[in-house]
């Protein structure tokens, strides 16, 4: 892929609060990418100093090969959707998308409506140009925004949190609309985002930040599966920690592993630089199971008791608690016909697999 926007060395400071520390970073074009972390972690700042809002305190932004040290907002390849949509009341919905274009006189009112048009049919909003903006749902809204940011064609879409304000299912909605949208215009996307499923289910990359710094940039299914710090691994998802202690690094890692025994797994299941001695070892609540009355395994098995249940309909999360081990596992089960939900106190026996672990530092 093509390399489209390049930060190196990139730090910005507010007095002497240091925002963004030393980021070196490549999106390419045509890539769907989020920034993900905490608030405060930096990853709104890092969206505004590739749009030209803020200005760096020291290293380079160059989009398309150009350094942007000079170049303000409004004349970089980009355009943002903001978290508040930033939809004018009082004007229709066509008159919104179009205000981009209110100082392009080399375009004909005509040339304009059909513009307009077409970013509105790319959003799916075909037919609602006289439509007032002020009687639009959110996520309505949400669409004129990203038809207004469309019309302008740039190379970068900026979209900070724009899903933040809509309801659990307009989001996920809206979520698999932004991706076919991403995909139909072929133009670098770019999402800020605290939500670890919405980076997940969207991104082609995603870059997770901790205190102005990127802990861990790959694909979802890398940062997932094996994240490389228990800092990300907390934060992606649900993760299960046992304490564990590293016997020997070789063809394979042998490690001691609280509640579980010995074991070995394949080197990439661990950092590269992994040494012998103390270690975490994670594993995923839906790689675990219980095992019910009349299932048998070939995978390993250890005994347990049923702390707690919640059951969510499609799904039923125990806790169940394990010798040698402080906190009880969490462990994720889907909810099949003919299958029971255990009651607490119940005895188990949990069902789990080598192949599952993820060791860390």
């Amino acid at each position: 892929m093509t390399a489209l926007i390049t930060l190196k060395g990139v730090n910005k400071y507010y007095g002497d609060y240091h925002a963004l520390r030393d980021i070196d970073l490549t999106i390419n074009a045509g890539e769907f990418f989020s920034l993900l972390g905490p608030s405060g972690c930096g990853k709104t700042t890092l969206l505004r100093t590739i749009a030209g809002f803020e200005g760096v305190s020291g290293g380079v932004v160059a989009i398309g090969g150009k350094d942007m040290a000079d170049v303000p907002a409004n004349l970089r390849p980009t355009n943002m959707v903001f978290q508040s949509y930033a939809i004018f009341p009082h004007l229709t919905v066509g008159e919104n998308v179009a205000f981009g274009l209110r100082k392009r006189s080399d375009l004909a009112k005509d040339a304009k409506a059909t513009l307009v048009a077409e970013a509105l049919a790319m959003v799916g909003l075909d037919g609602y140009s006289q439509r007032a903006a002020h009687a639009l749902s959110g996520g309505q809204r949400q669409r004129v925004a990203l038809a207004r940011a469309l019309i302008l064609k740039p190379k970068v879409l900026l979209l900070d949190e724009p899903l933040s304000a809509l309801d659990k299912k307009m989001r996920e909605q809206m979520q698999v609309e932004l991706i076919k949208l991403q995909r139909h215009v072929g133009i670098t996307f770019i999402l800020v985002t605290h939500d670890q499923e919405e980076a997940l289910v969207m991104s082609d990359r995603i870059a997770v930040m901790f205190e102005g710094r990127i802990g861990q940039l790959d694909d979802p299914e890398t940062l997932y599966r094996r994240p490389k710090s228990r800092k990300v691994a907390e934060f992606i998802g649900k993760m299960n920690f046992l304490s564990a202690d590293v016997l020997a690094v070789g063809e394979t890692l042998d490690l001691d592993v609280a509640g579980l025994g010995k074991v070995s797994v394949p080197p990439e299941q661990a950092p590269e630089d992994m040494q012998t001695g103390p270690a975490v070892a994670g594993i995923r609540p839906e790689t675990l199971a219980v095992l019910f009355e009349g299932e048998t395994t070939d995978r390993k098995l250890v005994d347990g008791v049923v702390d707690e249940v919640v059951y969510y309909g499609d799904m039923t999360y125990y806790d169940v608690r394990i010798a040698g081990v402080e906190k009880p596992l969490n462990i994720a089960m889907k909810n099949l016909i003919g299958r029971p939900v255990l009651d607490v106190g119940a005895r188990t026996r949990v069902v789990w697999d080598a192949r599952s672990l993820v060791v860390l530092r």
